[in-house]
């Protein structure tokens, strides 16, 4: 009897912390992992190797020994792409996905005139400049890829027009299911999650939540300080202004935000530039009504206006009040929202989406 050889697919990504895009990775490689036929291997190259989320002991980690020394940040880049293009061919991999706007170009030149099948996503709105060097880049080294993976349909249709690419997949995220725990009741709590970055607009949300003045909710935001803007401060700052220390709550990072969602009751999300929110699905999943912005890719594909929550036009900060207060006064409301929103979010399952990336990347 001859035995089947397991087909090798290799994740390629510079960052395993707290993100979406890190999630993500995580589940598609608990995914690929459980597939008898699938052998499923990490590269982390970036400069933090740390890993945030649980993985699955069969996945096979790849890391560079050295460090990334941002004072000899050409010096590092270009070992970076020498670690990178070594190990993905020392693997030998039937299928390569690379995930992050930043990141991608970096292993396609990694990889360039190897045969390795590279697939790529971007993470981002999908019509976000990153300035001449990288916009250019990324037209040269993007339809070198054998795939690109679209979060949306909005993505796909921006990225033709980008790229020039023929084959372009839409595949959403996979959303975990959050099942209800005994431990974790439902409280007045008005939750976002996201990392406190200036296009989160938690400023905004704070202001207005502060604005409909209802002693009866508490404001809580799970999320901690990135790309060097320190806002947390600036946030800490307003809430004291307004004397509402004991109705907002800033959680910083939380390894247990499940928790989070099961004890809210309404999910609130101020963002303007999003890719595919994972926190809306996952909000969703546990029952909670979502108000989000309509931003121009990510929550028109979850979020059914007037149906499971409510979408508002960007930056139209008065509506946005409006409905969160609706929200809060309209018990009904919150929980005919939620329920449509936990049945609706299973079109995300990790079963489908994990099933349609695979035979998008490994077809039959």
């Amino acid at each position: 009897m001859v035995l089947k050889r397991k087909k090798k697919v290799c994740l390629v990504i510079h960052s395993m912390q707290a993100g979406g895009m890190e999630r993500v990775m995580a589940e598609l490689a608990s995914y690929f992992s459980s597939q008898e036929n699938i052998e499923t291997h990490l590269v982390l190259y970036g400069i933090s190797r740390q890993i945030f989320y649980d993985l699955p002991n069969n996945v096979i980690i790849h890391k560079p020994k050295f460090k990334f020394n941002n004072n000899k940040r050409l010096y590092s880049t270009l070992q970076t792409v020498l670690y990178i293009r070594k190990v993905v061919v020392d693997i030998n991999p039937d299928a390569t996905l690379s995930f992050g706007e930043y990141w991608n170009s970096l292993v396609l030149i990694a990889l360039l005139g190897k045969r390795t099948p590279l697939f790529i996503s971007d993470r981002c709105q999908p019509n976000k400049s990153f300035g001449k060097l990288h916009d250019k880049l990324r037209k040269w080294l993007y339809p070198l890829a054998t795939g690109v993976i679209a979060q949306t349909e909005k993505a796909k249709q921006i990225y033709h027009t980008q790229f020039n690419h023929n084959n372009i997949r839409v595949i959403g995220n996979p959303i975990r299911k959050i099942e209800k725990r005994g431990d974790v009741g439902r409280q007045n709590i008005v939750l976002m999650v996201g990392r406190l970055i200036k296009t989160k607009h938690h400023d905004k949300l704070i202001e207005m939540f502060i604005n409909i003045a209802n002693p009866h909710w508490k404001l809580v935001i799970v999320g901690y300080d990135h790309q060097k803007q320190k806002n947390s401060e600036n946030l800490k700052r307003i809430i004291a202004r307004s004397n509402a220390q004991d109705r907002i709550t800033l959680a910083g990072k939380q390894s247990d935000v499940e928790a989070y969602y099961l004890s809210s009751k309404i999910f609130a999300f101020t963002s303007s530039s999003e890719g595919f929110p994972n926190v809306i699905g996952e909000a969703q999943s546990a029952g909670l009504p979502v108000i989000a912005f309509d931003c121009i890719a990510g929550p028109s594909e979850m979020i059914n206006d007037g149906e499971n929550g409510f979408l508002i036009p960007l930056f139209n900060y008065r509506e946005f009040e409006e409905k969160l207060r609706a929200l809060m006064e309209n018990e009904e409301m919150r929980r005919a929202f939620g329920k449509k929103g936990r049945i609706d979010i299973v079109n995300f399952s990790i079963d489908k989406i994990g099933a349609e990336t695979l035979n998008f990347i490994l077809p039959n």
